[in-house]
């Protein structure tokens, strides 16, 4: 007979770190929202505050002599904002890490323009170079990995477009760099797009996750709204 597992607990509210509002939390993961301008791991420019060290406290709650801590599984960058998973613990991080290829990713984003085709798939081989910038490399299966984005007109207005994308594979900047290259740039993006006065972030946000439990195996999805600053710009 299976044992039944004790109901879970998580930290108090006081532990709960500013800029990352948790959507679930159980034995083994936790599932996040967090903010635009927030750090998944640290670098050399910041270490407190990230995903991972804000994280790490809350599951300690604040006491440094404790053993708990949580395992980046994914990661998203600084200024996007949206869904985030942490395992917790090295054997759960692996399966997902595994599997991540079952996982479904869905973004909402904000393009310059209005593109022609309002619905579709983007693809190309992206490559990587010494400054970490991403690029296409059209069809050369051997400079750059396969990605696909599909992607779903959801809005429209004079210079705007409200997309609705599914990741069908996971590259760095995927997004950021095929509606570059449709001529048509995610707005607020300062590496693959343009310089726009009064934009206040990069609209782009990690909206949609589902993935397979590392323990139960339970398929589980997780949602966020479309942000309120994405749907101003439509007016």
């Amino acid at each position: 007979m299976k044992e039944k597992r004790k109901k879970f607990k998580g930290s108090p509210k006081r532990y709960h770190p500013n800029g990352i509002t948790i959507l679930y939390e159980d034995y083994d993961i936790i599932v996040i929202e967090k903010i635009y301008g927030l750090l998944t791991v640290p670098n050399d420019k910041e270490r407190d505050n990230t995903v991972e060290f804000l994280l790490g406290n809350y599951v300690r709650k604040g006491n440094p002599k404790s053993r708990k801590r949580v395992f980046i599984v994914h990661r998203l960058d600084k200024d996007t904002s949206g869904i985030l998973i942490l395992a917790k613990s090295e054997k759960s991080k692996e399966y997902l890490q595994d599997n991540w290829k079952k996982a479904t990713k869905t973004y909402y984003t904000v393009i310059n323009g209005q593109l022609r085709k309002k619905e579709g798939i983007l693809s190309s081989y992206l490559a990587q170079n010494s400054i970490h910038r991403v690029y296409s490399v059209g069809k050369d299966s051997e400079a750059g990995k396969l990605s696909k984005t599909e992607y779903q007109v959801l809005e429209e207005s004079d210079d705007y477009s409200l997309i609705e994308v599914n990741l069908l594979t996971g590259r760095k900047n995927q997004i950021r760099v095929h509606f570059a290259e449709t001529g048509h740039p995610v707005v607020g993006d300062k590496m693959y797009g343009r310089k726009e006065k009064g934009i206040k972030r990069l609209c782009l946000h990690a909206a949609k996750l589902s993935i397979n439990h590392p323990v139960t195996k339970e398929r589980m999805t997780f949602e966020t709204n479309i942000p309120e600053y994405f749907t101003s710009l439509m007016g």
